[in-house]
């Protein structure tokens, strides 16, 4: 585990974020096939050790959209792949719970080991 990219993505935590959404709700993945469920997208100008940009989901909005500025309340953390993702929402959606959030990225986090971190 790179303990030194996970303390750079608590960083974030409580921030509002610019996301881009590269993977809109409801597109197919274009290696394996799933739905994404919710918005998934990356912090532009960033850096994780996949040697990509930073990803994350986009939950609490319901419709399909290109950028967005939101708070990130948690990191969706891989312990058996280098490739964390920040959970960013509306200041609407503040509330969300670890479980919904958990169920919300089910989708695509059930094929690895995660843990929620806040």
């Amino acid at each position: 585990m790179d303990t030194d990219f996970l303390d750079e993505l608590k960083s974030f935590l409580g921030k509002k974020v610019h996301i881009t959404i590269d993977r809109p709700m409801h597109s197919l993945h274009p290696e394996y096939g799933f739905v994404y469920e919710v918005n998934y997208g990356f912090v532009p100008d960033t850096l994780a050790p996949d040697k990509e940009e930073i990803d994350a989901y986009l939950l609490g909005v319901h419709e399909q959209v290109e950028f967005f500025d939101g708070i990130c309340v948690a990191i969706m953390h891989r312990k058996d792949d280098q490739d964390d993702k920040l959970i960013v929402v509306p200041e609407s959606y503040m509330g969300i719970t670890d479980q919904e959030i958990v169920d919300s990225v089910f989708f695509q986090e059930k094929w690895f080991d995660s843990v929620l971190i806040r």
